[in-house]
Parts: structure tokens; sequence; C-alpha cells
């Protein structure tokens, strides 16, 4: 549903010829972020850390920091970024092929914890910790295998270790002074909803809970990923917070902590690709619209081979129009994959008429090829009434 504010921005935009532009709502991310605090109030509930991979925009960062425990990160470009938005956050650093210059500026920015990816990781880790005098606290990824039906993306291969490839950490920590081993991280999937995620949770404690207590960590701390639900065929169907704070909280042990890293279920609702008929046109029986932009700058619904959810804002054009009937909208490139939704069902659609995308606030424009056919980029506007 759009807002008031979304559709006014819209169209002073359209009026002033600045489109396509990304638009925010940084009241909204406010809104839904302390939704999503309050749900995980609950005693033994985990604590979040926001993942910046999903949308590391300044003024995001900024919203959802007074709502998050932390922010994690995957880069050390995402690292430095970050801990120059928010130089007072709780980081925690993530994913695979870390290099030796990222785990050395890691240690310098006071990154939180370390999720360490293989052996290997752990013991240029150690090395490195060692040489600069400092101690690193850890947490080891496993990747457990197991039925991971219903997930949108199941991670694997590449992504933390499996159970023998852990066992190879054991002498590698025994033997450094400079690793403080503080627990076990598991993003297994993503796409679950809250049921699923409850139960994929449980597993990852119990296989979890086993192997630190052969370790002797006292407190043991568990990242139980992100992941959660979003539904972009009906964005009106949020994930189950309470739901699952609640059910989560009773897995917790009296001296655990434990935490998840969403990112696309925390700041997608809250931005708007916003863009402009060029013309329609009518092909094989097919009808299609012409839209200013493309998938190279909004690439979710290919990347996600989805139908992306859009608002159609009428605008004075001149040119050709459609009236009920299904229309495929696409974008400028020179490509038939540049398509942002098929055959949706059209009341009126013409040429100058304003169409507005809704989920557009997580994996967007960071994860599109910004330069391929070198059109213009989009422009950048944040709604804030506490600005």
């Amino acid at each position: 549903m759009i807002t008031n504010a979304i559709s006014e921005e819209a169209t002073r935009l359209a009026a002033s010829g600045s489109l396509p532009a990304y638009v925010y709502d940084l009241d909204a991310l406010r809104s839904h972020a302390s939704a999503i605090q309050a749900a995980l109030a609950v005693p033994g509930a985990p604590e979040v850390f926001y993942a910046a991979k999903a949308n590391p925009d300044a003024p995001i960062l900024r919203a959802l920091a007074p709502y998050v425990a932390g922010i994690e990160v995957a880069s050390g470009g995402e690292l430095e970024h970050v801990r120059s938005v928010l130089p007072d956050a709780r980081l925690a650093f993530g994913g695979p092929g870390k290099t030796d210059q990222e785990l050395v500026r890691a240690m310098e920015l006071r990154v939180e914890r370390i999720h360490v990816e293989s052996p290997y990781e752990l013991k240029r880790l150690s090395e490195l910790a060692h040489t600069s005098g400092r101690t690193v606290d850890v947490m080891l990824r496993v990747n457990l295998a197991g039925d991971r039906a219903g997930a949108a993306l199941a991670m694997s291969g590449p992504f933390g270790m499996d159970p023998d490839l852990m066992e190879l950490c054991r002498p590698i920590l025994a033997a450094s002074s400079s690793i403080r081993l503080r627990g076990i991280h598991a993003h297994l999937a993503s796409g679950l909803d809250a049921k699923d995620m409850v139960k994929q949770s449980s597993e990852i404690l119990r296989w979890g809970r086993a192997w630190l207590d052969k370790m002797g960590v006292a407190h043991p701390e568990f990242n139980l990923g992100g992941g959660m639900a979003v539904d972009y065929g009906n964005p009106s169907s949020v994930f189950d917070w309470p739901t699952y704070g609640r059910s989560v909280a009773e897995l917790a042990g009296p001296d655990e902590t434990l935490r998840i890293e969403p990112g696309r279920a925390m700041s997608v609702y809250a931005g708007w690709y916003v863009t402009q008929v060029l013309d329609v046109k009518r092909a094989y029986g097919e009808w299609f619209a012409v839209l200013r932009g493309g998938t190279m700058q909004f690439r979710t619904p290919v990347t996600k081979q989805h139908n992306q959810p859009c608002v159609v804002l009428p605008h004075a054009g001149d040119g050709p129009e459609v009236t009920d009937e299904p229309v495929t909208l696409v974008g400028q490139l020179c490509t038939p994959k540049d398509v942002f939704a098929r055959q949706v069902p059209m009341e009126r659609i013409g040429v100058g008429d304003v169409v507005a995308f809704s989920m557009a606030g997580a994996y967007a424009w960071n994860i599109s090829h910004h330069d391929f056919l070198m059109h213009p980029k989009p422009g950048f506007h944040y709604l804030d009434t506490k600005a």
C-alpha cells in the first residue's frame, strides 16, 4: 500500500523531471524496526544485528541504529563504511574469503565478533592477532546439512564449515593464546517463516551446545543467522516477529546469548523505486510498458525471478495507453531479461504515468549492475519527519 508521503514525493519528482529515483521512508523504517524490537523484548529472545549487506545507505543505518544491538558486515568495504557512519556501533564481521588486510583492519576497528569460515582462516587470524598483540573474540560458522525445504535460498558449499571441518578447529584453538572462542554462528537458509525459523534455531542450538560444551565455553553465544521470509507476492504478509520472539526465547538457556542478523526483513519495506512510462505498445498479442531506467538499477525482480509489486500513479502524458489488459513492465536495457513484472493486470497505464515499485529497500540498488548501457543514475531521496 502506497502512502501519501511516497505518492506525493513520486509526483513531485515526476513533475521536476527527476525520475527514476529511489525514495526511502525513514519514518516507516523506524516504525517497523521498533515493532521488531518490541517483539524481541521477551527475556531470552535474540538480540538483533542488522545485516548491512541488505542496504548499507548511511541514512538507513542511522535510522536503524537505535533499534538494533549492532551491525553485521561482510567485507572490508562494508566494515570501513559502517564504522565511519556509526563510529560506536557494535560490529560483527562475517563472510567467506576474508583477506589478511581485512582481518587486521577488523581488529583495528574494534570488531566485536569475527565469524570464522574455515580452519585456515582461523589459523591466519590467530597468527595475525598474535603478531599484533591482540586477543580476538570469534564465533565459528557451522553449516549443518538437513532439510531446508521451503527455503528461498539454502547456504551451502563455501559458507562455513561442515561438522567434520569444524573438528580441525579444535587443535588450532587449543594452541592459540590470541583467540577467544565465544560461540557458534549458523546462517543456514533464507526465506523461512517463523515456524521454520524456530525449528532451524532449535537444530543449531542442539548441535552447537554439544560442540561448545566439549570446548569448555562458558556463557556461549549463538548467532542464529537471518533469512526471515519476505513475501514479494503479498507485501502485507510480514514475518511473524512476536511468535518468533516468544518461541526462540523458550529455547534459550540461562547462560546463553542468542543473536540474529536480519537484513531484508528489516529494510525492504521502506524503499520504493519510482520511474515513469516512456512508451506503451503491443507485440504479438502482448502489451508492454517501457519504463525509464531498468533492472540495471533495480536488480531485485531479475534476481528473485518474481513480479515486483507496484502502483501506477496517473501523470499527464500525450502518448499511447492501454486499459483493462495485462501489461509487462520492462526497462530500457537491450536485453529481454530487463523485466520488472510480467502480465500485470492493469485498469489503465499510459505514457507519462509514474510507476512506483514497492519493497525496494533491500538488495536493490546495491546489487545492481549500475553502469550497463551507461544510463543516468537514479536519484536518492529520504523522507524523514525527524530531520
